[in-house]
């Protein structure tokens, strides 16, 4: 797997979050707007070195049709005019120069219009032609720093020593035997490979194979292991390069068979994370908002590729610099850094990797031969929908679209979400 996470600036610290009295924001996108919450871009580099390894095009082939969309432009479609009207990303409409971009006139673009962006075509074609040095070291990575320091709200730590030391990371991916399946996802510091894996461990000792699909008791099931895996996720799952966490214990199938039998007929309510006696943190307070995109690709020699990447928030951070939007990851950190004088594992720190829940995942039959590349967009809820489609594909033997369409039940320990619109609502 490839790690290319954001980082939080070498001038960051745990209190980023916190006013002069010591407390968090009052409300959560007061965090997220402006330069403050952006974190060290890193997917580019992570294309970089996926394109090293494995690439057959040439790179400059690689822009050539986005530098023409951006310069041509595209036709702004419906859901974009919506969301902008809806002032998703309200600091949006104050900061310079997002909002002549997005509300030109002090109106948001129409559908229909035709948007172009010579600026981004530029960086593109810069990018193209000298390689993503030219991102982390030259003139982008100026406009980035200068955009984030000089924000019109909440100035970012963003510095040039951060962009120029940033690296992409090859690091081992978790696996774990899910009835005859090895299932395999992203390890730390995204959350999302071992609550999805914890989640089907629980199951595991369940014959969710007999229950009818999306039935009251395999949805009740499902709930409740969602329930004890993001209790377990909240608690200890953060960047391993900064903190210990429990990756062998949260997995061993004995501990996932005490937990199922934390199950019972009645839903159980707010779920208390294990207890591992040489860990000791506080819960995580960051709330995440779904704004992802997600690729599966299996191609003509076999090759099996699953991406998700995000800046975040629909809008990222609403800093706008070199033709794009830079992302608000650092509020995937948690705001506060203790609790009760206990210190939170995903806390900030200088050069840390927020935790994530972003899911891509792939999983092999009992030959070693991979069978099926998913992941989904939904912020923390990925984990719900990469597990609940897992279940469709390995217990029920749905078809991969079938899998998908699955009206989709959510629990994050909190309520459970039925959604709207399904047949899934009789069950409320």
């Amino acid at each position: 797997t490839i790690d290319a996470r954001e980082t939080a600036p070498l001038a960051a610290t745990p209190e980023l979050f916190l006013d002069a009295q010591g407390k968090p924001p009052k409300q959560f996108m007061d965090a997220v707007m402006g330069g403050r919450s952006v974190g060290t871009p890193g997917i580019l580099r992570g294309l970089e070195m996926a394109h090293q390894r494995w690439g057959n095009l040439a790179w400059p082939e690689l822009f050539t049709e986005t530098i023409e969309r951006a310069e041509q432009g595209f036709v702004v479609g419906e859901r974009l005019q919506r969301l902008l009207e809806l002032k998703l990303s309200p600091g949006l409409l104050e900061m310079a120069p997002g909002n002549a971009y997005f509300y030109p006139n002090g109106q948001a673009l129409q559908a229909g219009s035709l948007k172009q962006n010579p600026e981004y075509a530029q960086t593109l074609r810069v990018i193209a032609e000298q390689g993503a040095d030219a991102f982390y070291r030259g003139d982008i990575a100026k406009e980035i720093v200068s955009a984030v320091q000089n924000s019109d709200i909440n100035p970012g730590k963003l510095a040039l020593d951060d962009l120029a030391n940033y690296d992409a990371i090859i690091r081992e991916p978790v696996c774990a035997e899910y009835r005859v399946y090895e299932v395999c996802g992203m390890g730390t510091p995204s959350s999302g490979g071992l609550t999805v894996l914890q989640i089907l461990g629980i199951l595991e000792n369940f014959p969710v194979s007999e229950w009818e699909v999306n039935s009251e008791n395999a949805v009740h099931h499902f709930t409740q292991a969602s329930r004890l895996a993001f209790a377990d996720r909240n608690r200890y799952i953060a960047d391993s390069d900064f903190v210990d966490v429990p990756v062998t214990e949260l997995l061993n199938k004995n501990y996932l068979r005490e937990r199922a039998a934390l199950i019972q007929a009645r839903d159980m309510g707010k779920a208390q994370p294990g207890v591992f006696a040489q860990y000791s943190y506080a819960n995580d307070q960051s709330p995440e908002f779904p704004n992802t995109t997600h690729v599966s690709i299996v191609d003509a020699e076999g090759n099996v590729f699953s991406m998700t990447s995000s800046i975040e928030m629909g809008f990222g951070s609403g800093v706008m610099a070199a033709g794009f939007l830079l992302n608000n990851q650092l509020t995937d950190f948690s705001i506060v850094p203790e609790v009760n004088g206990e210190l939170v594992a995903n806390r900030v720190e200088a050069g840390k990797r927020p935790r994530s829940s972003m899911s891509p995942m792939m999983i092999f039959n009992a030959a070693g031969k991979p069978i099926h590349a998913v992941g989904s967009p939904g912020g923390a809820r990925i984990i719900n929908y990469v597990a609940q489609t897992l279940v469709g594909l390995l217990d029920w033997n749905l078809d991969m679209q079938a899998a998908i369409d699955l009206p989709h039940v959510t629990n994050l320990n909190g309520v459970t979400s039925l959604e709207r619109g399904t047949a899934i609502e009789q069950l409320a």
